[in-house]
């Protein structure tokens, strides 16, 4: 059976043992889901999750700092890796270094059934991926009910201060955060993660302001200047839920229903 990655580029299941670094911390957990935990051999510093599971797990660097002579060292079989998260010099060093380089780029809430059936296809964990899909269309089913009779709302996602900066809408974040009826502004950019200044224009449409916990760790302070700064409601969300794809996004859209039951 040929898999094929968000590079295009194929693969074949891995009869063998294998050994696995995972340069992402949602696709570390899923590996971990698929119930592939002890064939990672390395990790980022910011995969964190199962906590107990991953606390013997050498790390090698950050998601845009992997150390390649680390990674090397650690003589994995495939090494996993993200368009958005990983730094494309880093990725493609590793392609001559690692015999298999796994890259994807989920955009879409359902690109994670995809997921699925791609590692747990090249890893044979078939059944195991079959369930998270299961589970996963049941989460997908039970927003949609939630949402139903629910008006979109526009909102602004910051991730980051100094500089501001937010997401585009064909981002998985914001592809999440339209599943649950919120639309993401600005509707278009020219990079996928823009800067903005307070005095853009689109700011004016904005109805809601959802903080993340993450990858900028807002505080109750930053809420508070941001409901001066737009005079609308902020409300504070956890970025695990929904920047975190694979098996956490069986979880993100459960926490996205339980989100717009209460904001409604």
């Amino acid at each position: 059976m040929t898999l094929t990655d968000a590079l295009g580029r194929s693969h074949q299941r891995f009869d063998s043992r294998p050994r696995i670094v995972s340069l992402v911390p949602s696709l570390t957990e899923l590996i971990c889901d698929l119930g592939l935990a002890d064939c990672l051999v390395g990790r980022t510093g910011f995969c964190v999750h199962p906590r107990e599971t991953l606390r013997s797990i050498p790390k090698v660097g950050g998601t845009k700092d992997v150390k390649l002579d680390v990674v090397q060292a650690l003589a994995p079989t495939h090494v996993i890796a993200d368009m958005d998260e990983n730094r494309r010099e880093a990725v493609e060093t590793l392609m001559a270094l690692v015999p298999h380089v796994i890259v994807v780029h989920p955009k879409t809430v359902d690109d994670n059934l995809d997921l699925y059936a791609l590692l747990g296809g090249i890893f044979g964990r078939a059944a195991e991926a079959s369930k998270l899909a299961a589970a996963f269309v049941a989460a997908r089913r039970e927003l949609a009910t939630a949402c139903a009779a629910l008006p979109r709302q526009t909102v602004l996602y910051p991730i980051w201060r100094e500089p501001w900066m937010t997401v585009r809408r064909d981002t998985y974040i914001a592809a999440m955060l339209g599943a649950a009826g919120w639309d993401t502004l600005p509707a278009q950019a020219t990079v996928r993660f823009p800067e903005f200044s307070w005095d853009e224009p689109w700011l004016a449409d904005i109805e809601r302001v959802l903080l993340p916990s993450e990858p900028y760790a807002f505080g109750d302070g930053d809420a508070a200047e941001l409901r001066a700064l737009t005079q609308r409601a902020v409300t504070r969300v956890d970025g695990e839920m929904l920047s975190w794809y694979g098996s956490r996004a069986i979880a993100g859209l459960s926490y996205l229903s339980e989100l717009r039951r209460q904001l409604s």
